[in-house]
């Protein structure tokens, strides 16, 4: 048997540490309180006999408790509860020196591999990782109410972020980017005016996202439309300088084509700013800023056409990727990029197809962009078109005083989210018990969502002047409270969910994607829904269900599981959960039925949805892929694309990575044959983590080994 102790660390169990704190408390009490050896083997054969592969510490103590209850050893009892209550003042008293110590000595492999977008081996990455774990180390033990800390620890579900949740900071946002290049806006201390041409406004949009990136733990968004202004900017100031020098020596068609050549260098060193500065930026929790930008070719944008330069140019320069420090072109982790798809560039003969088909490119090449469908979102969000937030979080609808809708300048809270399939583990196929477990799951869900809000509630603009009073989010006074921005749908606070596929499997014996499992699978979407939008209309508070693409929390759950609740065919054995409500990887289905059945998921996850379709050799797949492209314009809102993306460490090169004649992985480019050096990536199973050597020398990953 396995013990589960308060801090999530599991042990072997053993019988005599029980022992041990049965005969302490034994040693203080009178002889007729006492109670004799053969009752303390009774007690602890009492334990074992439940024949638990997992127990909690805390469930060993009570039945200890309640036994000695049923002795009629009451003054026992209470001095056994004072000693376990005073052990665990003991723990309570610091949990964080060995993680610490850890993250220190590169040790602590889970906070080194929680965000794959920090290197945890430099000092500026440890110090925020160190608050971090201060951070979490406090809301376990004083921040959250017990039982949240409990139902966490077991898997009930994920309170997330912990490790910024002692700081009055959120989640993620769309930063009102157009209102702080137009009407200026303050960094440290220091007035920023509007700019006045297109390569100063790249300038101080990257500055923007570097400070708001440094006051909040989530991602945030940025709409380039809103560059197009500037960009006309530079074209006016150019054409007027040029004309006054050459206007009465040089032909107007020549003038023009001086104007554009200058306009096109501006564009192509403005993007190269953004894409290089996002790239070099650290904020101050040691990372590059998580920031997605939302390419969308507004056909009622009176800067339409410079916004489709813009955007062409981005995607170019995407394409050709980012040289590392040999020299290599490879492709950067930012900035994410999402590209709508409307009916004048959805690869039907539209005015701007051409910069779809570049994007096709893109994605064969880098796997951005994603694509939103303008069509489907439209028919989802009352006619709007918005980009997700960076933690691909989606706003819900919501109106000024005037009765417009507004999307930028809004942000979200924080997430918690619920571990479905063990409930179905715990239900062993009732019905009954099912929706009853997740009636309580869902109230302990709700109790941690208010927990994050009203963390947030009294916080004032003071504690990111970025935010609150110089135009991300708001312009509030000095000392103003941000509460108003809490409420009344403002800002959303989101529900999770992990694992629709395997409780499915579980409660139906069959994928969600049958037509028996598929009935059941709504009805858990529809019950998720109906709880986020009874809590909104309770409390005001932007409730909303999310689709999470958190894949470390699919391991999260699984693993945990499979140490309360052994090996189970097709749910624990496989060493993960399948994302929110998709489909497995395992599963023989191609990729428009997917997108298909996913979609009708991804209305009711209004608070956040993402698809994706694996496809093999996307680059030499580009008829395919535009197929596919075509096919989410019509079909479903918010899609992207995997395949096998193989990298080497040593050269950059991040072609597909093969087994030589010696069956050794070799690098084609460099030929590194250090797999150390190596990622080398096989979604065959649907595993995301890490890949290591089994003792004959072929790639394995989690029970499954890859076949090449």
């Amino acid at each position: 048997m396995k013990v589960i102790k308060r801090d999530g660390t599991t042990v072997s169990y053993d019988r005599n540490k029980i022992k041990r704190a049965i005969q302490k408390a034994n040693a203080e009490v009178e002889p007729a309180e006492k109670v004799t050896d053969e009752t303390i083997e009774y007690i602890i054969s009492c334990i074992e006999s439940k024949n638990r592969s997992r127990m909690l510490v805390e469930d060993i103590q009570d039945i200890i408790e309640q036994r000695l209850m049923d002795e009629k050893k009451f003054v026992l009892a209470k001095t056994y509860i004072i000693y376990r209550y005073s052990r665990e003042l003991v723990r309570k008293a610091n949990t964080t020196d060995d993680s610490i110590l850890s993250l220190i000595q590169n040790r602590n492999k889970d906070v080194m591999e929680e965000n794959s977008n920090k290197n945890a081996t430099v000092a500026s990455t440890q110090r925020d990782l160190i608050a971090g774990e201060v951070s979490k180390d406090l809301t376990k033990r004083i921040l959250l109410p017990e039982k949240i800390s409990k139902a966490h620890e077991e898997g009930v579900l994920h309170f997330h972020d912990a490790d910024y949740f002692l700081q009055p900071i959120f989640n993620c946002c769309l930063i009102n980017i157009g209102d702080m290049l137009d009407n200026g806006t303050v960094m440290n201390g220091k007035l920023i005016e509007s700019p006045k041409s297109f390569q100063v406004a790249c300038t101080v949009m990257t500055q923007v996202i570097a400070a708001v990136a440094s006051s909040q733990y989530g991602g945030q968004s940025v709409d380039v439309r809103h560059l197009g202004k500037y960009l006309r900017k530079s074209y006016n100031k150019f054409k007027t300088k040029i004309t006054a020098e050459f206007g009465d020596k040089v032909p107007e068609d020549i003038i023009e084509k001086m104007v554009r050549d200058r306009l096109q260098d501006e564009l192509r060193s403005g993007v190269q700013t953004i894409q290089y500065q996002i790239n070099t930026l650290m904020t101050t929790n040691g990372q590059s800023p998580f920031v997605t930008l939302f390419l969308n070719l507004d056909k009622d944008d009176e800067y339409i056409k410079e916004n489709a330069m813009i955007i062409e140019e981005i995607l170019r320069q995407r394409l050709e990727g980012i040289k590392n420090e040999k020299g290599v072109y490879i492709t950067p982790a930012f900035p994410k990029l999402i590209y709508v798809l409307d009916e004048h560039n959805c690869l039907k003969g539209g005015e701007y197809d051409y910069i779809t088909e570049l994007a096709v490119k893109c994605s064969a090449k880098r796997l951005y962009p994603d694509y939103i469908s303008a069509k489907k979102m439209r028919e989802n969000y009352e006619g709007n078109v918005f980009s997700c937030m960076g933690c691909r979080s989606f706003l819900t609808p919501w109106k000024d005083e005037d009765g417009n809708y507004k999307f930028e300048g809004r942000f979200n809270q924080g997430v918690v989210s619920l571990n479905l399939p063990q409930i179905g583990i715990l239900a062993k196929g009732d019905e009954e018990v099912f929706w009853n477990l997740l009636e309580e799951r869902l109230q302990l869900c709700y109790e941690a969502l208010m927990c994050r809000h009203n963390a947030l509630m009294g916080v004032t603009s003071d504690v990111s002047p970025v935010h609150w009073q110089y135009g991300a989010i708001a312009r509030l006074e000095k000392g103003e409270p941000i509460d108003k921005l809490l409420l009344d749908g403002y800002s959303t606070i989101s529900l999770g969910y992990i694992g629709l596929y395997e409780v499915t499997k579980l409660m139906k014996g069959c994928s969600h994607t049958e037509p028996a499992g598929q009935d059941f699978a709504l009805r858990v979407m529809n019950r998720l829904r109906a709880a986020t939008d009874k809590w909104k209309a309770e409390t005001g508070i932007g409730f909303g269900l999310y689709g999470s693409p958190a894949e470390s929390l699919c391991y999260r759950f699984a693993r945990i599981d499979l140490e309360r609740f052994g090996s189970i065919p097709d749910v624990t054995d496989k060493g993960y959960y399948t994302n929110s409500y998709h489909v497995d990887v395992r599963e023989n289905i191609d990729a428009f039925s997917k997108f298909r059945f996913e979609s009708q998921f991804q209305k009711i996850s209004s608070g956040g949805a993402i698809s994706y379709v694996e496809i093999p050799n996307m680059r030499n797949n580009l008829d395919a892929l535009a197929e596919v492209v075509r096919f989410i314009y019509d079909n479903i809102q918010y899609a992207e694309f995997n395949t096998k993306s193989d990298y080497c460490h040593e050269c950059g090169y991040d072609g597909e990575i093969m087994i030589n004649d010696n069956n050794e992985w070799e690098c084609p480019q460099c030929g590194n044959k250090d797999h150390a050096k190596m990622n080398v990536t096989r979604r065959t199973c649907g595993y995301l983590g890490e890949n290591f050597w089994n003792v004959g020398k072929t790639k394995e990953i989690k029970s499954r080994v890859l076949h090449l």
